[in-house]
C-alpha cells in the first residue's frame, strides 16, 4: 500500500458519515482530518495541501465542485467526489472538471479504503515514473510534456497543468507509443478495482485530448480503437531538459 505522509481531507456535512470516514481511515493508518463546511476545508487547503480530498458534492455552505475545481490546479493532491445513488450527471460532471474517483453513498467503508489507497498509489507511480525518466522531456506532435511539472506546452506556447491521474495516463501512453494499449493496460493495478463499466478511465482520457489535442472531437494523438483500447499515435521523443 502506498505510504501518505500528508493528511487525507473529508469534507462532508452529515455527521455520523463524516465520523465513520475518517475513523475507517484511521483504522488503516492513515491520518485524517474532516470538515462540515466547504469553507473549513478552503481554509485547511490553503494552510497544508491533503494528500487526497474527499467532497461532497451537496455542501450546505457551498457547492462542492467549487472545491474540485480549485483542487483540481494541485497535481500532487488526488480528488474523490462522494454523491446520492441516482445522481449520475454529478459524478461524471466531478470527473470532469478535475476529480479522480467517485464514491456512491452509502458509501461501503472497504471500498473508501480501496479508493483513497488506489488514488495514493497512482501519485506514487507518477513520482516513481518521473524518476525512471531523470527529469526528461516528452516531445510528441509539437508538443512538449514535462515530467517534473506535470504540464505541457502546447505548439502556440500555452500550458496545461495536468492532475496526478492525468499525468500518469498521459506517461503510460508515452512509454507505449504506436501501439493498441487496453484499458486494463492504461489502468494498471487499478484495473482489479474497477467495474467493466466504470467511465471514469474514459473521463481522464476526454480530460486529457481537451489538454492536448487540436480538436479534442476528432483527436489525432491519443485515438479511440473500439473493441480494444486507445492508440498513441504520435512519436514520441525524450530529450534533457535544456539548462542556462
Amino acid at each position: 500500500m502506498a505510504a501518505c505522509e500528508k493528511p487525507v481531507y473529508v469534507v462532508e456535512d452529515e455527521d455520523d458519515l463524516r465520523d465513520l470516514v475518517c475513523r475507517t481511515l484511521r483504522q488503516y493508518g492513515i491520518t485524517c482530518r474532516g470538515f462540515r463546511l466547504g469553507s473549513e476545508a478552503r481554509r485547511a487547503i490553503s494552510r497544508e495541501r491533503p494528500s487526497v480530498c474527499i467532497v461532497d458534492l451537496m455542501l450546505p455552505d457551498m457547492d462542492g465542485m467549487e472545491l474540485v475545481k480549485a483542487l483540481a490546479g494541485h497535481a500532487d493532491t488526488g480528488v474523490i467526489v462522494t454523491t446520492g445513488r441516482g445522481e449520475l450527471s454529478d459524478r461524471v460532471l466531478g470527473l470532469e472538471i478535475g476529480a479522480d474517483d467517485y464514491l456512491v453513498k452509502p458509501i461501503e467503508p472497504r471500498e473508501l479504503v480501496a479508493r483513497v489507497h488506489s488514488l495514493l498509489r497512482r501519485i506514487e507511480l507518477l513520482s516513481s515514473a518521473q524518476s525512471d525518466r531523470g527529469g526528461k522531456l516528452a516531445c510528441f506532435a509539437g508538443r512538449v510534456y514535462d515530467g517534473d511539472a506535470l504540464a505541457v506546452r502546447r505548439p502556440d506556447g500555452s500550458v496545461e497543468t495536468l492532475s496526478a491521474s492525468e499525468a500518469l495516463l498521459l506517461t503510460r501512453f508515452l512509454r507505449s507509443p504506436k501501439r493498441i494499449l487496453s484499458r486494463d493496460q492504461l489502468l494498471g493495478d487499478d484495473a482489479a478495482d474497477t467495474s467493466p463499466l466504470d467511465r471514469s478511465i474514459d473521463i481522464r482520457i476526454s480530460r486529457i485530448r481537451r489538454k492536448i489535442e487540436s480538436d479534442p472531437k476528432d483527436p489525432q494523438i491519443i485515438k479511440t480503437v473500439y473493441g480494444a483500447g486507445y492508440l498513441f499515435a504520435a512519436d514520441v521523443d525524450w530529450q534533457e531538459p535544456l539548462t542556462h
